[in-house]
């Protein structure tokens, strides 16, 4: 590992960012991490992120943006890659990477739908992305006994499925292999040092103070439990 000095600039409950975080935790990995207020953005950040968006990784005097780069360039300069040698292998979980995160955006719309119809909608479309991994899936891990880059990018998707448990069942841990996948991620060190004991439920906190059909139903289910 090079003897350059590496901030994570984060904010709390970004599911991106928390891959970043679980890599530099599992590959014990020196860093500071800062997190920054996404409604309110230091101009510092501004100046140097080219999206505006978290996770920010800075390497001494550089900077790198996109939570795959940033995790892959991570596991490049420490020992023990957590990517297949095989360049196929390794090309399908790249692939598999990007399907965590088109699915984390689906669970961002499933999560602040306006209404039921949409909700419906972002359900029935998380669902079908759960179907498909569940398809490709081989456990204890993604790719089988060895731990890899694509169990850290989908560990955080996992985190708002215990948020979730506690409104209604939804469904989304009914794949029985996915389920297992679930288990096995959260026992692993590196994820439970990544989140907070209380993570699900400052998630909780944070949907309840949205104007989202989800809102309403944990409002509900807490009327429901008193």
């Amino acid at each position: 590992m090079h003897n350059l000095s590496l901030e994570l600039v984060s904010h709390y409950f970004c599911p991106f960012v928390q891959r970043a975080v679980i890599l530099l935790l599992e590959k014990e990995i020196p860093h500071q991490l800062t997190h920054i207020d996404l409604m309110n953005k230091p101009d510092w950040f501004l100046e140097i992120s080219p999206l505006g968006k978290v996770p920010l990784l800075k390497v001494g005097s550089e900077v790198l943006f996109e939570s795959s780069v940033i995790c892959e360039y991570l596991d490049e300069v420490t020992p023990g890659a957590l990517h297949p040698q095989d360049p196929l292998e390794k090309a399908k979980h790249r692939a598999w990477i990007e399907f965590a995160s088109t699915t984390l955006v689906v669970m961002y719309d499933f999560l602040n739908a306006p209404t039921k119809e949409v909700f419906e909608q972002k359900h029935q479309e998380l669902m079908s992305k759960l179907t498909w991994i569940e398809r490709n899936l081989d456990t204890p891990y993604f790719g089988g006994k060895s731990f890899s880059l694509v169990d850290a990018a989908y560990a955080p998707m996992f985190y708002y499925f215990d948020a979730l448990d506690e409104i209604a069942d939804f469904g989304l841990a009914k794949a029985p292999k996915v389920n297992n996948w679930r288990q096995n991620l959260r026992s692993r060190p590196s994820i439970q040092r990544a989140f907070a004991k209380d993570y699900a439920q400052k998630l909780l906190m944070m949907l309840d103070q949205r104007d989202s059909h989800l809102s309403g139903l944990a409002r509900h289910s807490k009327t429901l439990s008193k």
